[in-house]
């Protein structure tokens, strides 16, 4: 299955107005953004797990990055509330639940390599960042030689330029944005290619967005060596 697997070009998609399709798992639907490979694939989703929704313990051989969106995401080492962030670095296993339902965004098979550092971030343990023009509040998620992860919050209106030297990731998270005659609201999502710089306009209530500045696909993003896949795609 391919899915906007083009990552040289723009690419935008209402997530928001996306029909939620069932993955293999019972309780647990999707909406795929990205995606190259079957069940074991390079993907980017929002994932919505109903209450009382588990999964037995399994492996991550290509890493896995999620941002709870609502709700609290569980497995074995805790709870993560809405605007928890978590990085499963390659080689880490675990039992996602949620007893009482969440939505997540998650991205799968799209770390380096060599990236080993597991990161948690909570609301409210997040490093606060510079501020640039037209945004209220900038906090720093997850930042390495080739990733910066961060939440920013934009004021009403605010015209947002962003250099984009690696490429960009951008998922509205509350509020809209308007991009190439283009509004996007709540988990509107958006890519953009190395090199080519992001204008945007923040709607008339603002907006907070998750941004990551990276490469589309590392260099040494992790191979499919094995059968085994990510189920909670």
């Amino acid at each position: 299955m391919m899915i906007h697997d083009d990552l040289t070009t723009r690419t935008i998609v209402h997530a928001g107005d996306m029909d939620w399709v069932p993955s293999p798992m019972p309780g647990v639907d999707r909406r795929m953004l990205f995606r190259i490979g079957g069940e074991k694939a390079r993907a980017t989703s929002i994932v919505r797990y109903a209450p009382g929704s588990s999964f037995s313990r399994h492996d991550h051989p290509g890493g896995e990055e999620i941002f709870v969106l609502d709700g609290v995401f569980q497995d074995e080492t805790g709870d993560f509330p809405a605007g928890s962030y978590i990085r499963n670095p390659p080689g880490t296993s675990h039992a996602p639940a949620s007893a009482p339902g969440c939505t997540i965004f998650v991205k799968l098979w799209q770390f380096s390599a060599a990236d080993s550092e597991q990161v948690v971030r909570r609301p409210g343990e997040r490093e606060a960042a510079a501020q640039s023009p037209g945004v209220e509040a900038t906090r720093l998620l997850f930042e390495s030689p080739s990733e910066h992860v961060m939440i920013e919050t934009w004021h009403p209106g605010a015209e947002i330029a962003m250099v984009n030297p690696e490429g960009l990731e951008l998922l509205v998270l509350s509020g809209s944005i308007e991009i190439e005659g283009s509004r996007l609201g709540e988990w509107g999502w958006l890519r953009i290619p190395q090199g080519e710089p992001l204008h945007a306009i923040a709607g008339a209530d603002g907006a907070a967005a998750w941004i990551k500045s990276a490469p589309l696909l590392h260099a040494d993003v992790c191979p499919f060596e094995d059968e085994s896949f990510d189920p909670v795609i």
